[in-house]
C-alpha cells in the first residue's frame, strides 16, 4: 500500500524533484520558495546549495542540465528577476539532463516589493509553465515537468503562489526514480549563444513553441468537468480550488500547462458553454489570450488584478452572492516590527539620532522605515542601497549624501551589495555603507550564506571574510562596531559621513533569535529613579510598554537582555537583572 502523507507545498515540490532523479539543485532563500530547499536537503540522492543570489543558481543548474543530469533551480518571483540573464538564454540553448525552475510568486504581498505575474517573464522567454493547484500536484507536476523538458529540450518553470507553498495536503509517496546520465556531446551551435548561433536556436524555440500548443491539449494535467453548460471557467493553481467551492455547478477547464496555452482544448470547452469566464490570480495572461482569439470571455473585467482571490470574492463577483456571516473582526492593527533585542534596532536608534536618512535594502532592516525609527527612506531590490546611493552622489555632490546612508545586510551584501560596492569604488563615487551583519539570512528564516562558514547540508566551509572584500574591492576606510555599542557607532558614523572617501562600517551582533544559550540577564525598571521621560520607548522594542498611569514597564518574558534601553536612560533607571 502507498504510503500517504501530509506535507506543505513546498515540502512536496522537494519530494517531487527527489523522486524525479533530481541531482542538482541550487536556490537563494526567498518567502515563499525558501522551504523547498530547506527540504530537498534532507535526501542525500541531491547535491543541494545556498547560491549566493538566484541568478548564480540557475546558472548552477544549468551546468549540471548541460552536463547530463537532471537539476533545479529555485526562486521567489522577484528572484527570477534576477536569473531572467540566464532564463531567457537557456531557453535557446535548450538543455541535456532536464531542467526545472520552480518560482514562487507571492498575490497580497505577504513578504514583497510587488505582485508581478512569473507568466508574464514565461511568456517573453518562451519557457513553459506549469501550474498546480495543491501538494499532490506539486510533486507530480515536478516529475511532468522533468519528463516535458527532456522531451521538448527546454527549461521548465513550474509557478507556485504563497498559499500553495505554505497549505499542506495529501501525497502519495513514491520511489526515485533512476535516470541515467546523459552524455555530454560537444555542440557549439546549440550551447554557445554568440548572434550567429543564437539566430538558428531562436527558429528552434519557435518550433518547440509551436510543438508545445499543438501538444498541450492532450497533456494530462489538464482536465475538463462538465456540469452545467450555463456557466464555464477556465482557471488554473490554487484559484481552482476556489472556484469548485464558490461555483460547485460550474463547468470546469483546470489548466495544468499555462504557458503556452492549450488552444485547442480551450476552443473546445468554450464552445460548450453559455458564458465564459477566466479566474486567474494577478495578470490577464490567459484571459488576453483567449479573447485574442475571438472568444468572448470575462475576467479582470469582474475580478481584480490585485492580492489573492477567495471562494466568496468569487461568489460576490460571478453570482451576486455573499454568505459573509460575521463583520470584519475590528482587531487592532499589527504592524511588522523588529524583534526584541534585534541589533537592527540599537543601529537605526543611533541613525535616528543622528538625523541620517537610509538608503535601504532587502531584509529584516526594512523595519527601519517604520515608526518610531523612520530611518530607512528608500527600498527598491536586492542590492539597491549602494547603488542609488552612489546615484544621489553623482545626481547632487558630495555634501548632499553627508547626511545619507547606505543600509545593507550581510546576505544581501553578498547576493547583490558586492558589484555595488565595486562600482562606487570604480567611479570614485563616495560615501558611507553600514553593512547590518548579523551573520545570517534572517528575514527568510535564518538561512546560511557564503560570509557564515556553513553550507545549506550544515558543512564547514570557508568563511568570506567581509573586511578584506572590502579592503580588496578598494574601500580604505572599514570599521567593524559592535552594533549594540551606541557611542562608538555614533561617534564612528560622524566622522564617516564627514570624510569625503568611501567608508564601510560593519555593525556586527548575531540575530536575537539565533543567541546561543540561556539568557543570562534582563532589564528592569526601578520606580523610584524613573523619570518617566520617555527615552527608553524611542528604540520601539516590544518588550517596554507605557501603562496608563505613565509608569514604564519591561516584561520579562520579552526582555532577551541586549541592554539599549540601559544605554538610552539618562538617569540610571534601568537595571541590569542577573538571572541564575
Amino acid at each position: 500500500m502507498d504510503e500517504r502523507v501530509i506535507m506543505l507545498g513546498n515540502e512536496a515540490l522537494a519530494r517531487g524533484a527527489y523522486e524525479a532523479g533530481c541531482k542538482v539543485s541550487a536556490a537563494y532563500p526567498g518567502t515563499p520558495s525558501t522551504e523547498i530547499s530547506e527540504n530537498i536537503v534532507k535526501y542525500d540522492d541531491i547535491y543541494s546549495e545556498w547560491s549566493p543570489n538566484e541568478k548564480v543558481a540557475l546558472e548552477v543548474a544549468i551546468g549540471a542540465s548541460m552536463s547530463g543530469v537532471r537539476a533545479l533551480a529555485s526562486m521567489k518571483h522577484v528572484g527570477l528577476n534576477v536569473a531572467s540573464d540566464p532564463l531567457y538564454t537557456v531557453s535557446y540553448i535548450g538543455v541535456n539532463g532536464g531542467l526545472v525552475v520552480i518560482v514562487a510568486d507571492d498575490p497580497g504581498l505577504y513578504s514583497s516589493q510587488n505582485e508581478q505575474d512569473t507568466r508574464a517573464v514565461a511568456r517573453a522567454a518562451k519557457v513553459p509553465v506549469l501550474e498546480p493547484a495543491d501538494s499532490f500536484e506539486a510533486k507530480e507536476y515536478v516529475k511532468f515537468a522533468y519528463e516535458l523538458s527532456e522531451k521538448y529540450d527546454t527549461p521548465v518553470i513550474i509557478r507556485t503562489t504563497t498559499r500553495l507553498s505554505h497549505s499542506q495536503g495529501l501525497v502519495t509517496l513514491g520511489e526515485r526514480v533512476h535516470i541515467e546520465d546523459k552524455p555530454y556531446v560537444k555542440n557549439i551551435a546549440k550551447n554557445v549563444m554568440m548572434p550567429g548561433n543564437a539566430k538558428g536556436r531562436h527558429l528552434v524555440v519557435e518550433s518547440r513553441e509551436n510543438a508545445l500548443i499543438n501538444d498541450s491539449s492532450d497533456f494530462s494535467i489538464n482536465s475538463v468537468e462538465y456540469n452545467d453548460s450555463k456557466i464555464g471557467i477556465i482557471t488554473s493553481g490554487i484559484p481552482y480550488l476556489y472556484v469548485k467551492e464558490a461555483l460547485p455547478e460550474a463547468s470546469v477547464l483546470k489548466l495544468g500547462i499555462v504557458n503556452p496555452l492549450p488552444r485547442r482544448l480551450i476552443e473546445e470547452f468554450a464552445s460548450k458553454v453559455d458564458k465564459l469566464y477566466v479566474v486567474e490570480e494577478l495578470d490577464p495572461i490567459i484571459e488576453e489570450q483567449v479573447k485574442s482569439w475571438g472568444i468572448k470571455a470575462i475576467g479582470k473585467d469582474i475580478l481584480t488584478v490585485q492580492g489573492e482571490y477567495s471562494a466568496n470574492l468569487l461568489r460576490k463577483a460571478i453570482k451576486g452572492e455573499d454568505i459573509s456571516v460575521l463583520p470584519a473582526a475590528q482587531v487592532p492593527g499589527r504592524p511588522p516590527i523588529l524583534c526584541p533585542g534585534c541589533p537592527h534596532r540599537s543601529t537605526f536608534t543611533v541613525m535616528n539620532k543622528l538625523k541620517l536618512h537610509g538608503a535601504g535594502d532587502v531584509g529584516c532592516y526594512t523595519l527601519g522605515a517604520v515608526a518610531p525609527l523612520s530611518c530607512v527612506d528608500t527600498m527598491i531590490c536586492m542590492g539597491a542601497s549602494i547603488s542609488s546611493l552612489h546615484g544621489m552622489e553623482k545626481a547632487k555632490g558630495k555634501d548632499y549624501i553627508k547626511n545619507w546612508v547606505a543600509v545593507i545586510g550581510d546576505s544581501t551584501f553578498i547576493h547583490t551589495g558586492i558589484n555595488s560596492l565595486i562600482n562606487m569604488v570604480y567611479n570614485k563615487g563616495t560615501g558611507t555603507v553600514l553593512i547590518l551583519d548579523n551573520s545570517t539570512t534572517a528575514m527568510t528564516g535564518h538561512q546560511e550564506h557564503a560570509a557564515t562558514g556553513l553550507t545549506l547540508k550544515g558543512e564547514e566551509t570557508h568563511l568570506v571574510d567581509l573586511v578584506a572584500l572590502c579592503k580588496a574591492v578598494g574601500v580604505n576606510h572599514v570599521h567593524v562596531v559592535d552594533a549594540f555599542d551606541t557611542s562608538l557607532l555614533e561617534n564612528t558614523l560622524k566622522e564617516a559621513v564627514n570624510l569625503e572617501e568611501i567608508v564601510v562600517i560593519i555593525a556586527k551582533a548575531p540575530c536575537a533569535l539565533l543567541k546561543k544559550g540561556p539568557i543570562t540577564k534582563q532589564y528592569r525598571v526601578n520606580d523610584e529613579t524613573c523619570r518617566r521621560c520617555g527615552m527608553c520607548l524611542k528604540p520601539g522594542c516590544p518588550a517596554i510598554t507605557k501603562k496608563e498611569d505613565g509608569a514604564i514597564v519591561i516584561d520579562d518574558t520579552m526582555c532577551d537582555g541586549c541592554g539599549l534601553c540601559e544605554q538610552m536612560c539618562r538617569f540610571g533607571a534601568i537595571e541590569e537583572v542577573i538571572i541564575r
